[in-house]
């Protein structure tokens, strides 16, 4: 069963876990998603931009390189994690992070770009890891542990 919480509740993730930022970036009451293209893994699902952090470095600069690369964006501040996804058996750490960006977003690596709420979100065909934080988003916990 995969573990969904803040990092102290995986605190048993192995130590070799590679640390994946997924930005959350709202305006209002809407939630920024990207599509991803079709020739990388999970080819046309949406999910939250970010990637993978480097070695020693933080949260907020993972996500500032990232978003600059992939959005054309900069991030001014960032919040306490949301929630983290960590499967067994997989070397990455899925950890959604609030983050408030300076500049309009523009696709450079993404198919398009969509702002929805958690509703709106709900329905995409969303990557898996980003449907489960969208379910707890919606209060769905318990399925979110499952999925």
């Amino acid at each position: 069963m995969a573990s969904v919480g803040t990092a102290a509740h995986i605190a048993r993730v192995p130590t070799d876990t590679i640390r994946v930022i997924a930005a959350v970036i709202a305006n209002g009451d809407r939630l920024l998603v990207c599509q991803r293209p079709p020739h990388k893994r999970h080819g046309g699902l949406w999910e939250f931009p970010g990637g993978k952090c480097e070695p020693g470095e933080s949260d907020a600069d993972a996500a500032d390189r990232e978003l600059r690369e992939e959005l054309g964006i900069s991030v001014v501040s960032t919040g306490a994690e949301l929630a983290a996804f960590h499967d067994p058996g997989s070397p990455f750490l899925i950890a959604f992070v609030p983050v408030e960006i300076e500049g309009e977003p523009v696709c450079h690596e993404h198919m398009a770009l969509f702002w929805g709420t958690p509703e709106e979100l709900a329905v995409l065909p969303l990557a898996p890891t980003d449907r489960r934080f969208v379910g707890v988003l919606l209060g769905e916990q318990a399925e979110a542990q499952g999925a």
